[in-house]
């Protein structure tokens, strides 16, 4: 198949035709990707379905939440993606620093149901995963997993989350609630660094027939939702604040590598406004900076190795966070004595402090790489910094408990308050930042050949052709095919209606 097995043709007629029978049975209808990039096109009955239903609940017609415009009450839809501009009094830099909000989305509270949403659709509309006989294997650092169980929970299927043990408890508290059986939830050995340790226990999930292993860090489709949606939602929200700031240029999209699905955003903004794209990892585990490796604790972004999915030909910046400046933040953003420094001593609007809730611990990184971005290129206020919060504060509470205990054992005061303020924010230098050369994103690029070819039984030929952006424009230009292919299924099962 084209595209390394991302064709929108049908695989298998037989299992399409099964998949088909299970979701007109149960009555599930699938947006399709330009829906959820424009949910203004949703058709009405499918809005109207929404009454009523709860954002957390296990409900069919959650999936059509399943993209960046709810409002703060995730219930219903917002005209702009929500979003924070933060202001220099925090940053400590005059270019405008904008957070999209990911704990919009419904289920999760996480963006990352999207990229699950984007990575099981391909599967069941060509024939490559039927509901009633196979099981969906969701690996991640946490948030895709949880993504990947609520969706296959919405479509009667079990749903196997495969995360290392040392991920935040909250993540294993919601996926204890979600879960069908408790053996669904495989924990594997270490914690966010770990990401081999996840695909070595994929590999023997996959011996059983099965199982569908769906790896966020290898399907494309991760990649095109993520560019499609994502890069559309983006582009709203900067446009947003454009509007009410003439000339605003965007300078960069900044994002934490992860899975490599969210920076694909970046491709699409890079092609809207000529946008550096700056791909963010922990200093702990300097993989795209120094070859390097380690472990940290700035959930979500995975390391040790390159996805298959990143399009590094096109990343124009690395740069390096240390998982120390992210969980201060978190502490700071999320205590009674940080937010009272915040407000009474910076001055700081009491809304915008309360909105800090809505930036988890990768969102907290990912700010304090923008702000070295925003350093490093003498950005001023003319310029504009995108990035994302995956999640918000909500996931981590025990994470900051733990922190706090160990770094404050006295009690987390305004004074620390003061010294994270000052360090975190105010005090970031443009330290640990590479502007990739041709040869610096050769080098990142073939990092990925140990983890893809000599591992996961990608061939050389397969793995040398992401190097040409042709390939990365055949992804993108895949969506109406995909979206053609979705109604047909929907059409099949008469579960859509106008």
């Amino acid at each position: 198949m084209d595209q390394l097995g991302m064709s929108p043709e049908v695989v298998d007629e037989k299992t399409l035709a099964s998949a088909v029978d299970v979701l007109r049975e149960i009555g599930v209808g699938l947006p399709t990707l330009s829906q959820l990039a424009n949910p203004a096109t949703i058709p009405q009955r499918q809005r109207d379905a929404l009454k009523g239903v709860s954002p957390d609940e296990p409900n069919a017609a959650n999936l059509w939440r399943v993209h960046w415009y709810n409002d703060a009450a995730r219930t219903g839809l917002a005209d702009t993606p929500g979003y924070l501009v933060l202001p220099e009094a925090l940053t400590g830099v005059k270019a405008r620093i904008i957070v999209a909000l990911g704990n919009r989305f419904p289920m999760i509270g996480a963006h990352k149901v999207l990229a699950a949403y984007g990575c099981l659709v391909p599967r069941l509309v060509t024939g490559q995963f039927n509901p009633r006989a196979h099981k969906a294997v969701w690996p991640s650092t946490g948030n895709y997993c949880r993504g990947g169980v609520a969706i296959s929970r919405i479509l009667g299927c079990r749903g196997i989350a495969v995360l290392p043990a040392g991920m935040s408890q909250e993540r294993f508290d919601w996926l204890e609630h979600w879960v069908s059986d408790l053996t669904d939830i495989v924990r594997t050995p270490g914690t966010e660094s770990n990401v081999k340790e996840i695909y070595d226990e994929c590999a023997a999930l996959s011996t059983v027939p099965d199982n569908v292993i769906l790896n966020q860090f290898s399907e494309f489709s991760n990649y095109i939702v993520h560019y499609h949606c994502t890069g559309q939602a983006m582009d709203h929200i900067f446009r947003d604040v454009q509007s009410k700031t003439p000339g605003l240029r965007l300078s960069a999209f900044v994002s934490a590598t992860g899975s490599a699905g969210t920076i694909a955003a970046g491709d699409y903004l890079k092609q809207q406004h000529g946008a550096r794209i700056a791909a963010v990892e922990a200093t702990e585990c300097p993989t795209m900076l120094s070859n390097g490796y380690g472990e940290h604790n700035i959930q979500g972004i995975g390391d040790k190795h390159i996805p298959l999915i990143h399009n590094v030909m096109n990343t124009d910046v690395a740069i390096g966070v240390s998982d120390r400046g992210s969980d201060s933040l978190n502490l700071l953003f999320n205590s009674a004595a940080g937010r009272r420094y915040l407000i009474e001593r910076q001055k700081l609007d009491p809304a915008l402090v309360d909105a800090l809730a809505n930036i988890g611990i990768s969102g907290c990184a990912n700010i304090i790489a923008a702000i070295k971005m925003a350093k490093h290129f003498d950005l001023d206020e003319r310029h504009a910094v995108l990035t994302v919060a995956t999640d918000g504060s909500a996931m981590y509470g025990s994470e900051r408990e733990h922190f706090e205990q160990r770094h404050y054992p006295g009690k987390f005061d305004e004074v620390n308050a003061g010294e994270v303020f000052s360090r975190h924010l105010q005090g970031v230098q443009d330290d640990h930042l590479i502007e990739l050369t041709y040869a610096e994103r050769k080098r990142i690029f073939n990092l990925g050949y140990y983890t893809w070819v000599e591992q996961q039984g990608i061939t050389v030929e397969q793995f040398d052709m992401r190097k040409d952006q042709a390939f990365w424009e055949g992804l993108q230009a895949s969506v109406p095919a995909w979206d053609r292919m979705i109604e047909a299924f929907n059409e099949r099962t008469g579960a859509v209606q106008q």
